[in-house]
């Protein structure tokens, strides 16, 4: 039954009890000397008993009727806040000229709402702890499987490499001229395994980068360069400025450095890598140049995993990358990035 309807009969109910209890009281003081005078004396043409009925009930209704619609409206305010929280909403204002009891319901429902943010932000944060540390353990297991291979390469495959490099330039300087044909043909394998040097030495590198790991990127990079230098036969010339990045920007500059190099010594076939790091009008600018083979900047765009990334993480620090590179002339990679007021202080 709804509240209207209940009012209604409880209204209707009241007023009849009101009607009789107060005929009553009043014939037991002034008692009817003819009890048919209620029927008999007339008002409006009604006899007097069934109109003074018919407006206790319409009182009754009346006052029901406008009892249960004001409750109703009290019930469906806080149906409607009950429903809010449901559905994780804000509550809306409490509505006016409520009863104390309504009051005190709102008053409760806001604790209750409180209470339900305050646990809901409690398993968010639960929540990403659980799945930064989850993420912290997988990068862990791939950072230590990466190492492995890394180790387990650079232990068998590399030194094979290296040592059939050795046969092979022995091969070619003891090997007599008479056969053209045989001499080219050991030169080109030799060249194949000094290229296959270069892919896993690149291959070493992504699996096992350099980290900067409390350094300056100036030191990441003079500490990579020192390495090419002793295991690549490429003359690097560098001019590194010593200023202060952020360690995020440092970061996201020495990754870049480590994908560009990578890059050389895989595909450029290059004899000379020029590494720049400077700041200039409020921008730290990086630049790698080669004198290698170059290639189509448009087409690797768009297939180069690599290069991909390296664009990403420009954009990461609010900063742009610009490549040009010219076929048999070399390779230009630059990257800037601005620099705030105030470096890491901002």
């Amino acid at each position: 039954m709804s509240t209207i309807r209940r009012q209604i009969i409880v209204g209707l109910c009241v007023s009849v009890f009101l009607f009789v209890l107060c005929h009553v009281i009043v014939f037991m003081a002034f008692p009817l000397a003819n009890w048919a005078a209620l029927w008999q004396t007339e008002l409006m043409d009604l006899p007097y008993i069934i109109l003074a009925l018919s407006l206790s009930l319409i009182g009754g209704l009346v006052f029901g009727m406008i009892s249960g619609v004001l409750r109703s409206k009290q019930l469906v305010s806080v149906s409607d806040a009950i429903y809010q929280i449901e559905m994780g909403r804000p509550l809306p204002e409490i509505p006016e000229n409520q009863s104390a009891e309504i009051t005190t319901i709102w008053d409760r429902i806001k604790k209750v709402q409180t209470h339900i943010a305050e646990q809901t932000k409690l398993s968010q944060k639960l929540a990403n702890e659980k799945a930064e540390d989850q993420e912290k353990r997988i990068q862990k297991i791939v950072s230590d499987e990466r190492n492995r291979l890394a180790r387990e390469l650079h232990d068998s495959v590399s030194q094979q490499l290296f040592a059939a490099s050795m046969m092979m330039s022995a091969i070619n300087e003891s090997q007599s001229r008479t056969n053209e044909r045989e001499a080219k043909q050991f030169k080109l394998v030799e060249e194949m395994i000094h290229q296959s040097q270069l892919e896993m030495r690149a291959l070493l590198l992504h699996l096992r980068p350099v980290a900067l790991k409390g350094k300056t990127l100036q030191e990441g990079i003079g500490e990579l360069l020192v390495e090419l230098v002793q295991k690549v036969p490429v003359t690097i010339e560098t001019k590194i400025e010593d200023f202060q990045i952020d360690k995020g920007v440092e970061d996201h500059l020495f990754r870049i450095l480590q994908e560009s190099v990578s890059n050389t010594l895989r595909h450029s076939k290059a004899n000379q890598l020029e590494v720049l790091l400077i700041k200039r009008d409020n921008f730290v600018i990086l630049r790698i140049v080669d004198d290698g083979i170059g290639f189509d900047v448009e087409q690797a765009k768009t297939g180069s995993y690599g290069l991909q990334n390296m664009y990403e993480r420009a954009v990461e620090i609010g900063g742009t990358m610009r490549i040009v590179s010219i076929k048999e002339k070399g390779t230009r990679i630059e990257v800037k990035v601005p620099m705030l007021e105030g470096g890491e202080n901002d």
